[in-house]
């Protein structure tokens, strides 16, 4: 009988490999505060827009010039895709801005990591993040529209970026965990589950479905690919796929399998937790980290609800991905591939007031 553990790829010692209580005595290393002068310039590089009114929808770097701050950019976005997979930006004042001033300058400093992205049917290319009031179990709703606990996930995007303009009354904590630290762990107890997580999975689209394509995904949780070790994942979509007759059913030992991962990206010798205060940028790499929010209770004002603001990139330089990415991403080509388009996105920005 064939040892699974002769035929999985090897363990992964790539710079994304970390544990979460190691990564939070090198704060520093991955914290940026923002200058004053740094902070004048993406004020200065806001403002023009500002006046014309003009849609930023097809913002890029060239358009919003920041000479002192995009070499540091540049590197956080080299930290993103080859090095510990995510960083923090301090000291915005969001305060100070009204929703469009922030969301434009948040926009602005995006491009320099990457080119944003649509995050749903509608197209819109910066997005919102909060309580909807709706609930994670209807199959048309995506969990970042709820107070839900998310649970570990990747979005469909190279990069994620949050930005904090206001926080819950308790909870939201901000989690991320190493793809590659759950991959060694399920490889040396359990290389028989982790042979399953190999094999591709039923993903449910839920109800953004481009044109021509199959109401799920088909896609491994975990892929090696010209050497790079690719996590996709987001358990409460793959559970909701069994919704549909023609999807593969999950077996117990896929059940078993996927247990076991959120088993382990849950485990606080494994992630990293963070509070994200107003004014703080997160940028997360999707292809080698997972990352997740717990439930929160919110302000009963209005105004004092937590918000922030959202942006998927795709990432110049990046790895390479497998043809399989291509039913989500829309491409593969590195640079311009991720987010999602179906029959009728137009691209936008949803301004709220």
């Amino acid at each position: 009988m064939t040892n699974p553990e002769q035929i999985l790829p090897p363990p992964q010692n790539t710079s994304s490999l970390w544990y979460g209580p190691d990564m939070e005595k090198r704060k520093s290393e991955w914290t940026l505060e923002l200058s004053s002068a740094e902070i004048t310039e993406l004020e200065a590089a806001a403002e023009p827009l500002l006046a014309a009114k003009q849609d930023i929808a097809n913002l890029n770097k060239e358009k919003f010039p920041l000479p002192i701050l995009a070499p540091r950019l540049a590197t956080i976005r080299n930290e993103l895709i080859k090095g510990r997979g995510f960083a923090l930006i301090r000291g915005l004042p969001v305060s100070r801005y009204n929703e469009q001033e922030a969301g434009t300058i948040f926009y602005g400093l995006g491009c320099h990591i990457g080119s944003p992205r649509s995050q749903n049917a509608k197209g819109h290319m910066l997005g919102h993040v909060r309580d909807l009031g709706m609930k994670g179990n209807d199959p048309n709703v995506r969990i970042y529209q709820t107070n839900e606990r998310q649970t570990f996930h990747t979005d469909s995007a190279d990069v994620v970026g949050l930005l904090c303009l206001k926080t819950a009354k308790k909870g939201g904590t901000s989690l991320l965990v190493s793809a590659s630290a759950i991959y060694n762990e399920m490889r040396e107890h359990r290389p028989d589950l982790l042979e399953i997580l190999l094999q591709p999975i039923a993903t449910d689209r839920r109800g953004e479905v481009p044109e021509g394509m199959l109401p799920y995904l088909l896609i491994p949780v975990f892929t090696l690919y010209e050497g790079c070790l690719t996590v996709f994942y987001q358990r409460q979509y793959i559970d909701s796929a069994q919704r549909f007759d023609d999807a593969p059913r999950l077996t117990p030992m896929h059940v078993e399998a996927l247990d076991m991962f959120d088993r382990l990206a849950n485990d606080p010798r494994l992630n990293l937790s963070m509070n994200l205060a107003p004014g703080d940028i997160q940028f997360v790499y999707n292809h080698a980290l997972l990352h997740d929010r717990t439930g929160f209770e919110d302000w009963e004002d209005p105004e004092q609800k937590r918000h922030l603001l959202r942006l998927w990139l795709s990432v110049p330089g990046d790895r390479p991905l497998p043809d399989i990415f291509a039913s989500r991403f829309g491409s593969t080509e590195i640079g311009n591939r991720g987010g999602i388009i179906v029959q009728g996105t137009t691209l936008t920005i949803p301004w709220t007031n």
